[in-house]
Order: C-alpha cells, then sequence, then structure tokens
C-alpha cells in the first residue's frame, strides 16, 4: 500500500510540473497593451474559437477594473444629497453611502444609497435607494423625484461643461 501512495504522490507531481512545462515552450506569444495574449498567425482560431485554453487558467492573471462611471450623474448625486453626510464612496463600483441628514425644510431623517452602474447619462445608470431613521422605505414618488432631481442636475452639468 505505501508503495502505491508514493507512486501517485510522484505522479501527481510529475503531471503538474508538465504543466507549466507545456506553458513554457510556447515561446511565440506576445502580450497586447491591453494585456491580452496574441499568438503568431491563426493559432487563436486553431486553440479555441474565443482564444482561451485550459492553460490560462494556471497563467498570470491580468485582473484590471475598468471604472465605468458617469462623472456628471457621481457629481450631481453628491450635490442634490449634500444634506446628507457621506459614508463612504468607491468610485470603482460607482456606490455612495451616506448617513442619515434631514433634508432642508423638512422634518424626517434620511439615509441614501446611490449606485451609479453605466457611464451613459442616462436614467438606467442610475440606482437610489432612500430609507428613514425607522428603517422603511420611502414612497416611490419621493424615490422619483429624488432621482429625476439628480439626473436634472446631471444634464445641467454636462451642458454647463459644453460637451452636449
Amino acid at each position: 500500500m505505501r508503495r502505491f501512495t508514493t507512486f501517485v504522490l510522484i505522479a501527481a507531481v510529475s503531471l503538474f510540473s508538465a504543466c507549466g512545462t507545456l506553458r513554457s515552450l510556447n515561446t511565440g506569444t506576445q502580450v497586447d497593451e491591453d494585456n491580452t495574449i496574441v499568438l503568431p498567425g491563426d493559432a487563436r482560431e486553431a486553440n479555441n474559437s474565443d482564444g482561451t485554453t485550459i492553460w490560462d487558467a494556471f497563467g498570470p492573471q491580468y485582473n484590471e477594473q475598468k471604472v465605468q462611471v458617469n462623472r456628471y450623474i457621481w457629481a450631481a448625486s453628491l450635490d442634490v444629497l449634500n444634506f446628507l453626510p457621506v459614508q463612504s464612496v468607491d468610485p470603482f463600483t460607482g456606490v455612495i453611502l451616506t448617513g442619515y441628514g434631514t433634508p432642508p425644510g423638512g422634518n424626517q431623517s434620511y439615509r441614501a444609497t446611490v449606485h451609479v452602474r453605466d457611464p451613459a447619462l442616462e436614467a438606467r445608470s442610475l440606482s437610489l435607494a432612500l430609507q428613514t431613521r425607522n428603517g422603511r422605505s420611502v414612497s416611490p414618488e419621493t424615490l422619483r423625484a429624488v432621482e429625476d432631481a439628480i439626473l436634472s442636475r446631471a444634464r445641467q452639468m454636462r451642458i454647463a461643461d459644453k460637451k452636449l
């Protein structure tokens, strides 16, 4: 039994070390500026239809995150909700978290979570959640009014930049 275990262990180590050797034998690979591997000729199409192989799982990972946030909606959200204290902002994911605050002339405290999901200046790019101090969501009319205010302010900012 001990010989069998030793044999399986040696076979596994040999197999995994051979995987690295086969990967390094391809000397014609190049890396683009966007960190994609370019094979010479039409070798990419010969390997797989989308250019990936099983060996790509063991290679270096190129995980660059691109920022996909509309700057006008981002700035307009902070401008319209300026009465709320900002707790957390993450421009890479497009999330703004605020604490509780009372709007001017109001008597109810609110808290907001804003998610800017898309670089386009469109209503679908903005996701907003408002909640009262007791944890309840606000009425759909109030939520819609705040969303409209943010989108209107974003359009005003874009027009002011003369990029429309």
